[in-house]
Formats: structure tokens, sequence, C-alpha cells
């Protein structure tokens, strides 16, 4: 009986043993459990506290709009000033002055001859020639000089006569007034002789200007300084026969 009573103690025994053991663990692991737990929380926490974003601050009120008085209002804006054109400059065209002609002593009338005799008498500086025997007869004056001078030109030879009258103005029985300018150069001689007014005729037009280069002579003209300078002269000559 005894053995058997320790026969039936010992199973027992285990189980006791054995429901302790699992009592202790599952308080073991009650403890870990909730140690686990605090751990966890305690990290989130703190994980929390350093990614958490501070709060912002709430937007200021929006400021009250008020209508815009008389004064606020913004200028009309001022019409665009026009635009300044530059008013074109034009040169004047330079003045070309050309020396006033003297007047002209017009030709003497011819004085009625003999038969075929007629002439014209001079006057002032001038020339003239009586009719030969076929009737002509050339008479000239002028010596129009320029003005400016000390001392104007002054002519001291050559002469028109009525022997320079041209044969075909002669064959023609052409005859009138030519004026011709020419210029008294520095050498006391006529250059540069050009027909101002004509007489109808080519030929007595032509001889005028080359007896006047060929024969005549002058005294030149001299400016204050007392220096010979040119002076541009006219000449009106007359040529006339009576057939």
């Amino acid at each position: 009986m005894h053995a058997a009573m320790q026969t039936v103690s010992l199973p027992r025994r285990i189980g006791a043993a054995l429901a302790a053991l699992v009592a202790i663990f599952a308080l073991g692991a009650v403890l870990l459990s909730g140690l686990t737990i605090r751990l966890v929380r305690h990290g989130d926490q703190r994980a929390l506290a350093l990614f958490t974003a501070p709060a912002l601050a709430p937007p200021p009120p929006p400021e009250p709009v008020r209508a815009p008085s008389g004064r606020d209002r913004p200028a009309a804006a001022a019409p665009p000033a026009k635009k300044a054109r530059a008013t074109p400059v034009v040169a004047p065209s330079p003045v070309i002055r050309l020396p006033a002609p003297s007047p002209l002593i017009a030709a003497p009338h011819p004085i009625d001859g003999s038969e075929q005799h007629s002439g014209a008498a001079d006057q002032g500086d001038g020339n003239g020639a009586s009719g030969s025997g076929e009737g002509r007869g050339g008479g000239g004056d002028g010596d129009g000089t320029g003005s400016g001078l000390e001392r104007p030109s002054e002519r001291i030879a050559g002469t028109i006569t009525n022997a320079d009258y041209p044969k075909a103005a002669s064959r023609a029985n052409a005859q009138g007034s030519v004026i011709v300018r020419y210029i008294v150069g520095t050498d006391g001689r006529a250059h540069d002789c050009t027909v101002l007014r004509s007489s109808g005729n080519s030929a007595l037009d032509a001889t005028t200007c080359r007896l006047i280069e060929k024969r005549f002579r002058f005294r030149p003209a001299l400016d204050a300084a007392g220096n010979k300078v040119t002076d541009p002269r006219g000449w009106q000559q007359r040529w006339w026969f009576v057939p």
C-alpha cells in the first residue's frame, strides 16, 4: 500500500511541476510582451517628436479693399508729344554778278553827202569814217568800262575805218549795228570778244571782234593798290553804206 501511494504521488508531483513551469513561462511571456509594448510606444513617441513639423501660424486676415477716391485715381495719360520735324535748310543759290556795262553812246547818224558819199562824225571816244567812193562807211563808239577800279583802262590806239567793211557783207548789201563785250587784259590788249547784240550779219559781227582784238591797245586798269587788273569793256560798231 505504501508502494502504491508512492506510485500515485509521483505523477502528481510531475504534473504539478509541469503546471508550475507552464505558469512561469506564461508569466515570463506576459512580462516580456509588456516590456516590448512599452519600448515600442516610447520609441514611436520619440520618433514622432523628432519628425513632427511645428504648427504653422495662421495667415493674417486680408486687408479691407478701399474704393478708390478721386485723389487715388490714376491721372489720365497725356497724349503723345508731337515729334518735332527739322526744318529743311536750303542753301541759297550763289548770285553771280557781272559788272554792269557802262551806257554806250549811240552812233551818230550819217550826214547826207553829195552823190554817193556819206559819212559819220566822231563823237566822244568813238570813231567813225566818212563815206568812201563806194559809199561805204563805218562808225563806232563805246568804251564802256567796269567799276570799282582806282583807274579804269584807257584806249590809246586802234580804230575801225570804212575800209574795213567786209566784202561779203558789201556784196549782200548788209548793214547794221553790233554791240560786243571784251576784256582788257593787264597786257593792254583786248581779249575774249563776244557779241551781245548782233547786227544781223555774221560777217559784220565777226569783223568787229577780230579788229578790236587785233588793233585796240589800252593803258591797263589799276586797283586801289596800284596793281594792273583786267577790265571788262563794251563797244558798239555801226556798219552802213549808201549804194
